[in-house]
């Protein structure tokens, strides 16, 4: 059992502090004080993130913190830790870790001994969630998709079943075929896409997935909001069949698929083995 109590110990900290995910006002007053008393600032791209400390006029030294050397760049954290400095993480927008480099530098943090303190503040996933107009509890954050096409199909596939609101990020160029993969696999569900959050041309698209070849071009960051499967007892046989039929041509075994169906639809192996047999025999 690890304690940590941030604030009641003479020790540096680690601030993961949430940045605006489009208007810098959206800057909370706490997040620029930390920003200005800790000794550094880590961050995912120290061009962008030095307009928004232009903006609030914070002057600490800013680092560059990123996927391709995160693990350099973690233990020159550990270092100005040990040497007694503060130190905060931000992302280029939103909360640090989503979506974003950062977790092995805060496993590390922590088994050094130091403190870590999120700095709440703006983040994509909840913004977008709760003017979406689709259920807001619960929901499954799943980020972006595997780029390669046949990964991605097989991530969604994971949430066929799931009753859940799901929600992606989505670049522009992608998105016609992530939402055609998301049509042909999870069949016709409500979604919503948030694009350009908090910006001058924010905007919300509401339609159905069967929708997707109308959808004009985008730009700007987005946000994917898909509706959750339909409750399990509203599923039939037929539904129950065809999930299996998609697994096995896909290249699974009959057996393996009929496992996979039983275990994301909460069912008895048995159950599935038999209707998929009886569906057979017809």
């Amino acid at each position: 059992m690890q304690v940590q109590t941030t604030f009641k110990k003479d020790t540096p900290i680690l601030y993961l502090v949430a940045t605006p995910i489009g208007n810098l006002d959206d800057m909370s007053l706490r997040a620029i004080e930390v920003l200005k008393a800790v000794d550094f600032i880590y961050a995912e791209d120290t061009r962008t993130s030095q307009k928004l400390m232009k903006y609030h006029q914070i002057l600490t030294p800013l680092k560059s913190f990123h996927e391709h050397n995160e693990e350099a760049k973690a233990n020159d954290v550990i270092r100005r830790l040990t040497a007694g400095r503060n130190v905060a993480l931000i992302s280029d927008a939103g909360s640090p870790l989503i979506s974003d480099p950062g977790e092995s530098l805060v496993k590390k943090v922590r088994e050094k001994g130091y403190s870590v303190s999120a700095i709440p503040g703006p983040t994509a996933v909840i913004t977008a969630l709760t003017a979406s107009n689709l259920m807001t509890a619960p929901f499954t954050f799943i980020g972006f998709l595997p780029q390669k096409e046949k990964a991605k199909q097989d991530t969604i596939k994971q949430y066929m079943a799931a009753p859940e609101t799901l929600i992606f990020y989505e670049s522009p160029h992608r998105i016609h075929k992530t939402l055609q993969a998301m049509y042909e696999i999870l069949g016709d569900r409500e979604i919503c896409i948030a694009r350009e959050l908090t910006k001058i041309y924010e905007t919300f698209i509401h339609m159905r997935l069967s929708e997707h070849e109308n959808l004009p071009p985008l730009k700007g960051e987005i946000v994917l909001i898909v509706e959750g499967a339909p409750k399990q007892e509203t599923l039939s046989p037929h539904d129950m069949i065809e999930h299996v039929a998609l697994l096995i041509a896909d290249g699974e075994s009959e057996m393996q698929a009929i496992k996979t169906v039983a275990k994301l639809r909460q069912l008895k192996k048995n159950t599935v083995y038999m209707a998929y047999q009886n569906h057979k025999k017809t």
